[in-house]
């Protein structure tokens, strides 16, 4: 049997149960996947042999016969038996790598299909702005579009084995497929494809998860986050509506390299290198904007006057960059915006050079944080709009301010996490050695505990001297909030905003943080107030879940974690499990225990005048609370999103939603669309 006559696999029935329900859609959709597979069974005739083609159509055909019930589970296993490994894998890899091209050929054209049908005046962001603008109260809307954050948080996925040359592979597939490419062109791909190792050598180390995020967020950061921000203020704007120029309505999140709880491997020295490795994607992508102004804004002061905050920090910035004017002033003397970029640019290098060496930061000379940079920005836009270039500054520097405001330097905003019962082994290491309780700490009651750690957490004194040394118990934990605190210094503060408390059941579990973070410098009760990071409870199981609104009552009544709350903005962040629960309660129990807890926490915040924001680790697998996003944020209980909320995106799931531009913006822009939808037109009973 030729190549030419056979395909690796049949495309007819995986189109059927494909996500697309069009009939002009399916008939392209089997064109493209039958397109494909006959190109993967030429490359396997080609590079395994005719004969190994030959037994994947056998098995196909076997395998087809025995679910339609034409033939007996027996004629596959006979065809199987006998087998050598060799064979054995190139038949594995020829229909794993089948299913890949399928589901880029499916993502394809499900994205199509969803922007086809949807008419103009139906885009989830359209529709509700201009709800907003008709049916809820102008004040409310201008609060909630100015506080507006939707977090999308990535996981890792112990399952997930695609590398990312393979990854990048299939995303020129479907861009060949879309831009209806020549076969030359689709079949080197396929090859290439056949021809890549697509199993890691080894099991993925945290390193490797990182690097596998960063693919993505670093792919959404280049086009989705910005045009999704474009598009949204466009929006805005033609229903009426003002998106304050500070506003951070999309950040995004990740926990790969922050996530102790459970993995031994997430060490401080891990975690400063995925830092490390998410600065450096941030970076290239602004450095990339910064070099396409240089080229741009060719604005000539012969021409055109410039503004007199522009020209000081020109003078600043000769100052503190020399080689930087001496090189480019003979070329750029009458072109201040070129100039001004292009010390941008070189302070950019200067970041990214900083923070792979590890040495310290120069004021004027790298960024420390998205700040600096982003004053840099609004700089040149101040002045560009000063002196009528408002169309030229909502260009490409619009865009380079909303990637500068989403992304900072960072590129993800890190959350740590680790279980509650470690902080309290390291507090018991640390008071155990000063002798000053009647019994180890290990023996204290919740109460006791609670007791003891109010009053240390109001304590104007340290708990302990560092240069006593410190208990062997405690390193690993007080190493991690130092590490973080030192993170936020070389990286800027947002960089690592939340610390999450897994198995959170009690208020001294909170405490223990806020005590450990007030020794590592992060949280200040006493005479000058101050927090940089925010403390997150995990409630998991039904019985923390059923306890939630008493707990955080018991919380915002500590009098030094209210002031902890109070330096964050009065926003306490909660994140709400919904694995444990599932597999402790079942479907049903689960989602009812979670939807009473966010109503019990929401009634508690509004009492204390706390904001509430929802963290909702859901995703992936119905198990793990899976399903349409959407549809989960519009039947939250009211009042319970405002104007903020994080969720997860789980790892298993990442790739089906985000590897395509269209179907990462479709996803966005639904959840984005979602909260506005739920903070202000779901703030009374329906």
């Amino acid at each position: 049997m030729s190549p030419s006559e056979t395909t690796a696999l049949a495309p007819d029935s995986l189109a059927a149960h494909s996500g697309v329900v069009s009939e002009s859609e399916q008939k392209a959709l089997r064109a493209d996947i039958r397109r494909l597979s006959t190109m993967l069974g030429r490359t396997l005739s080609d590079e395994a042999g005719p004969e190994v083609l030959e037994l994947v159509e056998k098995v196909r055909r076997a395998a087809r016969d025995s679910a339609r019930g034409e033939a007996g589970p027996d004629v596959v296993a006979a065809l199987l038996d006998g087998i050598d490994t060799g064979t054995a894998v190139l038949l594995a890899r020829a229909f794993s790598q089948y299913s890949q091209l399928a589901n880029v050929a499916e993502q394809l054209h499900r994205s199509r299909e969803l922007r086809e049908l949807r008419p103009a005046d139906a885009r989830p962001l359209r529709a509700v702005l201009r709800r907003l603008a008709t049916e809820a109260d102008p004040d409310e809307v201008a609060d909630v579009l100015a506080r507006a954050e939707l977090r999308p948080v990535f996981t890792a996925h112990p399952t997930e084995s695609t590398r990312q040359s393979v990854l990048g592979i299939l995303r020129r597939v479907v861009d060949a497929l879309d831009a209806r490419a020549p076969d030359e062109e689709l079949a080197a791909l396929v090859d290439l494809l056949w021809q890549t190792d697509d199993i890691r050598p080894g099991k993925p180390m945290v390193i490797d998860e990182a690097r596998n995020v960063a693919w993505f967020a670093a792919r959404l950061g280049e086009r989705t986050v910005p045009d999704l921000l474009g598009e949204f203020a466009r929006e805005a704007a033609d229903a009426g509506l003002e998106i304050p120029a500070d506003a951070r309505p999309l950040v995004l999140g990740s926990w790969v390299g922050g996530d102790r709880d459970g993995n031994p491997n997430v060490t401080p020295a891990v975690t400063r290198e995925v830092l490390e490795l998410n600065a450096d994607r941030a970076i290239r992508i602004h450095t990339a904007l910064v070099e396409k102004l240089v080229f741009e804004l060719s604005v000539s002061t012969r021409v055109m006057g410039v503004s007199e905050e522009l020209r000081g920090s020109l003078a600043r910035d000769r100052r503190a960059l020399p080689a930087v004017h001496d090189r480019f002033i003979r070329l750029n003397a009458h072109e201040p915006y070129r100039l001004k970029l292009s010390y941008v640019a070189a302070r950019l290098e200067n970041t990214r050079r900083r923070i792979a060496t590890g040495a310290a930061h120069e004021a004027g000379v790298d960024y420390l944080g998205s700040a600096g940079y982003l004053e840099d920005l609004l700089v040149v836009d101040r002045s560009l709009r000063g002196h009528h270039g408002a169309r030229i500054a909502g260009g490409t520097l619009a865009r380079a301010i909303r990637s500068a405001r989403a992304l900072g330097l960072h590129l993800v905003e890190l959350d740590v996490r680790e279980h509650s019962q470690k902080h309290h082994d390291a507090l018991g290491a640390v008071f155990d050695g000063l002798g000053e309780l009647d019994r180890p700490y290990a023996e204290l009651t919740r109460d006791e505990r609670r007791e003891l750690l109010s009053a240390e957490l109001r304590n104007k004194r340290p708990l302990f001297r560092r240069h006593y040394g410190v208990p062997e118990a405690a390193a690993p934990v007080l190493d991690l909030f130092d590490t973080v605190h030192a993170l936020q210094h070389e990286f800027g503060e947002e960089v690592v905003r939340t610390y999450i408390v897994s198995m959170a059941r009690d208020v001294d579990d909170l405490l223990a943080v806020a005590v450990l973070a007030r020794e590592a410098y992060m949280v200040e009760i006493g005479d000058d107030p101050r927090s940089s990071i925010d403390l997150v409870p995990l409630f998991e199981t039904v019985e923390e879940l059923s306890r939630a609104g008493e707990l955080l009552e018991g919380l915002l009544s500590d009098p030094g974690y209210r002031q902890q709350v109070r330096n964050r903005g009065d926003l306490q962040e909660i994140m709400l499990g919904y694995s444990d629960s599932n597999k402790g309660a079942g479907i049903t129990a689960s989602q009812w225990q979670i939807h009473r807890a966010q109503r019990q926490l929401r009634d508690v915040a509004a009492e204390h005048g706390v904001r509430l924001r929802l963290f909702h680790g859901r995703g992936g697998s119905v198990g793990r609370g899976g399903g349409p996003a959407g549809e989960a944020i519009a039947s939250a209980p009211f009042g319970s999103v405002d104007a903020t909320m994080k969720l997860t995106e789980q790892g298993e799931v990442i790739s089906d939603k985000y590897s395509l531009p269209s179907l990462a913006h479709d996803n966005l822009e639904i959840l984005l669309a979602s909260m506005l939808d739920a903070s202000l037109l779901h703030q009374a009973s329906r």
